[in-house]
């Protein structure tokens, strides 16, 4: 049996069309994570850009500045995981299997 390489072809250039355009919707997809029990909150989009940090006033002491840095890194990764598993999400939809998990490939 003769493998159909045109269909093939043509199902790859529909999965990377259909990659492209969830790329550029991912950026409009934002998730929000908080640390210190909502003291601060970071929102990053699907591509892994944060968009938005709030602070709690509160929480702004200039004689304490190590305890915002250490808030704002917790937030910052809590996001930055939140995000990647949308993206993984998002990206497994079109992919549907044919990217082996944990396989890195810029963009993705």
């Amino acid at each position: 049996m003769k493998p159909n390489l045109q269909g093939m072809l043509k199902q790859v250039q529909k999965m990377q069309e259909e990659l492209e355009k969830v790329q550029s919707e991912l950026s409009d997809k934002t998730v929000t994570e908080e640390s210190g029990g909502g003291i601060v909150k970071i929102t990053m989009n699907g591509k892994k850009e944060v968009v938005k940090i709030e602070i709690d006033k509160e929480v702004i002491d200039p004689n304490d500045q190590t305890m915002l840095e250490d808030l704002l890194i917790a937030g910052f990764n809590k996001a930055l995981k939140a995000a990647t598993k949308m993206s993984e999400e998002e990206l497994g939809k079109v992919t549907k299997g044919m990217i082996p998990p944990g396989l890195n490939i810029p963009g993705f």
